[in-house]
């Protein structure tokens, strides 16, 4: 598993990224997830649209009312600003060690460590956030927190489709098509040797879909369970304009920060294998499919550098 796309889906939008990292079933596609964006023009289009997009993801799961949307689109603005001034630096420092790594052989540790940079990257996101998600999570009424129970079965019915449905090998085919178009961003064309081996990486992964699907729904009713109980102890839910208790921030930060996996989890042992299926498909790649990388890579800092630049 190698970390050079991974920082796209941190910058736009970043608390949706950062939750997007929990799918952790395919963690080597997600690595390229960010190269799903084409162009320079098109992520700095993304960076800017990010503050809406964050927005309406929130509002997509609960259906915020009017005093609630005000209050996060404020608390959205802070974390945009904080996030361009504190966190691009970071990231235009990984993109540049990163196109040092492009033209190198790796190896699976090396791309761990990586990993590990990225997470620590999104625990920052979760630190900076925690209080403005907590607020909108006591604030919650018992219908929004219903509404929050259907985007999540939905959002379940989503994953069984793509993981559950069809026989195993449609199944598999299904995963190897979505993990060759993100390398194939990165690196350009794959060879058919090149597919065959994300193939067999994929078919050896220790992908249980049954079990993450019942670990996603564990961590969706422990949620929905923390915050009844969270607003319990205050008495209800959350007055507008209230302070957000901080134990309450604190339980919601832990909760956010568990469920992000360290390279060396033995309860994640996909995480390991990624790290060293990129590494193996990485050293088989060409001169000119690793140059293409370093230019993809390079563009992206351009474009952060551009971002980070005070106006």
């Amino acid at each position: 598993m190698h970390p050079f796309a991974i920082v796209g889906r941190i910058i736009a939008p970043p608390l949706a990224a950062a939750r997007r990292l929990l799918t952790r079933w395919r963690l080597a596609a997600l690595l390229l997830a960010a190269l799903a964006l084409t162009g320079c023009s098109v992520l700095r289009l993304a960076y800017s649209q990010a503050p809406a997009a964050l927005y309406w993801w929130v509002d997509g799961y609960v259906d915020l009312n009017d005093a609630q949307s005000a209050a996060l689109r404020q608390d959205i603005d802070r974390f945009a600003a904080w996030h361009r001034q504190d966190e691009l630096p970071a990231y235009i420092g990984l993109l540049g060690t990163w196109q040092a790594m492009a033209p190198q052989n790796t190896t699976g540790a090396q791309s761990c460590a990586q990993y590990g940079a990225l997470r620590a990257a999104v625990v920052r996101l979760a630190d900076q956030g925690a209080e403005p998600l907590a607020r909108v999570a006591l604030q919650l009424s018992p219908a929004q927190l219903q509404h929050l129970e259907r985007h999540h079965a939905k959002r379940n019915r989503e994953f069984e489709k793509d993981f559950l449905r069809g026989t195993p090998t449609q199944r598999l085919q299904r995963r190897v098509d979505k993990a060759v178009d993100r390398y194939e961003m990165l690196y350009g064309r794959l060879s058919p040797e090149q597919v065959a081996q994300v193939r067999q990486g994929l078919r050896d992964a220790p992908f249980d879909a049954e079990r993450l699907l019942a670990e996603r729904r564990a961590r969706q009713d422990e949620l929905l369970r923390l915050i009844r109980q969270l607003q319990a102890a205050q008495g209800g839910p959350l007055a507008t304009g209230a302070a957000v208790p901080a134990p309450a921030v604190a339980a919601l930060r832990d909760w956010f920060v568990r469920g992000l996996p360290q390279a060396d989890d033995p309860g994640a042992p996909w995480i390991a294998h990624g790290c060293a299926e990129y590494a193996a498909l990485h050293n088989r790649t060409s001169a000119a499919q690793r140059e293409r990388a370093v230019q993809v890579l390079k563009g992206y800092e351009a474009d952060l550098r551009a971002l980070a630049a005070p106006a």
